[in-house]
């Protein structure tokens, strides 16, 4: 007769709503690994299946916008959610479903990473989807967390400095969500700025950039531990501020895999190194 067992409960429970990767190093994989490596039990709803690599995307299959409800459905009606980051949506349908599907199960420490393109520059959301980004769900999240080319894309003008990433939060935020990260690290800056805002601070997030193409999966690690943060109880500025040094120590310690852009390190908390 084995030795009984010892089932852990309490465990904080994230969600990530976006697509596959594939490679391992973005996406549904990339947010699991996050949620893990910051003491969380990970669950998804998978909005596309891509075929990619270090090198690129060379398939996109978007999975039907009434079955990504019902696997969101799934989840939350029997394990429960306790916050959720949403990434890759592929299209305005999905954006819908997705919107309603938050909004019926009342799920709460919503993130919203609006994923426009990849590292190697495939367009993952169709351009019909970004008023419905901005309209529908939006107003639902606890914070959003765009990149400059995003901002740029949802703003409809480009954003190449400091003070136009601060004007971008303020203008960001007038769509709905209670706060804003503009993430600054295309700027090329000897340090990688993000800009917080949340309608009343306006406050800058600075870090170390390190000398590596092997940033893959940056963004998504991001928005997955600032969900990570807030299932666990931590409050919107300590989970944004805990995110940034930890994917901050994922770069710099990030995997030279293949022959592309390798990515990010979720794990390096976990592997003594």
């Amino acid at each position: 007769m084995g030795s009984p067992a010892q089932p852990v409960s309490g465990l904080p429970r994230a969600l990530t709503i976006a697509g596959s990767d594939s490679g391992g190093g973005a996406g549904i994989q990339g947010d699991l690994k996050v949620f893990f490596a910051l003491g969380c039990h990970g669950m998804s709803a998978l909005t596309a299946v891509t075929a990619q690599n270090t090198i690129g995307v060379t398939g996109i299959h978007k999975i039907p916008a009434d079955f990504v409800t019902e696997q969101v459905a799934a989840v939350a009606g029997d394990i429960g959610v306790d916050a959720a980051k949403i990434g890759m949506l592929a299209s305005v349908e999905i954006v819908d479903a997705v919107a309603e599907a938050v909004r019926t199960h009342e799920i709460p420490n919503l993130v919203v990473d609006p994923v426009f393109v990849s590292k190697h520059q495939n367009r993952l959301l169709d351009p019909d989807a970004v008023e419905a980004l901005r309209s529908r769900l939006f107003p639902l999240a606890a914070v959003i967390t765009p990149n400059l080319y995003e901002a740029g894309g949802l703003l409809e003008r480009e954003i190449t400095s400091l003070s136009q990433m601060k004007e971008a939060a303020v203008d960001l935020l007038a769509f709905g969500p209670r706060s804003v990260l503009v993430k600054g690290g295309h700027l090329g800056d000897e340090t990688a700025i993000d800009v917080f805002y949340d309608g009343i601070s306006m406050i800058e997030l600075g870090g170390p950039r390190y000398e590596t193409a092997d940033t893959h999966g940056t963004g998504c690690a991001l928005s997955a531990a600032i969900c990570a943060g807030l299932a666990s109880g931590e409050d919107l500025d300590s989970a944004v501020h805990s995110a940034k040094r930890f994917v901050s120590e994922a770069i710099r310690r990030s995997l030279r895999l293949g022959r592309g852009f390798g990515p990010v390190n979720a794990g390096w908390d976990l592997q003594g190194v």
